[in-house]
């Protein structure tokens, strides 16, 4: 059984940093995508970053290149997304999601994902 938790959401200044941290247990994740998307209340969930698991090809939505990362660290089964230069409009509970086969063509689709964590908020104050 996968599982994912998500970790590092708070509260933070317009233009400041946080790191979401993704652990991901349950099996071997050499062939999967893993993404994070978001939720902002009365939207619908949208992409934000995605990354291959074993080659670390990295994807973004264009409202957050240059200013998130998204990484994983292969050792510790975790993938971050650093988020920086934060906006109100990146207010939203943030997922991690995991595709067990990642396809370049769908890591943005929310519905080819096999597995949710819980979220994680993370709210920016102007």
């Amino acid at each position: 059984q996968v599982q994912l938790v998500e970790s590092g959401g708070g509260l933070v200044q317009a233009g400041g940093s946080l790191r979401l941290s993704c652990a991901a247990s349950g099996r071997s994740f050499s062939s999967y995508a893993m993404g994070w998307f978001r939720q902002a209340p009365g939207k619908e969930r949208e992409f934000v970053a995605a990354i291959s698991w074993s080659g670390g090809s990295t994807y973004y939505a264009d409202s957050v290149k240059r200013r998130f990362t998204i990484s994983r660290d292969t050792a510790q089964n975790t993938v971050y997304l650093q988020l920086n230069s934060l906006q109100s409009e990146d207010t939203a509970v943030y997922y991690c999601a995991a595709d067990y086969v990642y396809r370049a063509s769908a890591v943005f689709y929310s519905e080819r994902y096999d597995y949710w964590g819980q979220g994680t908020q993370v709210t920016v104050s102007s």
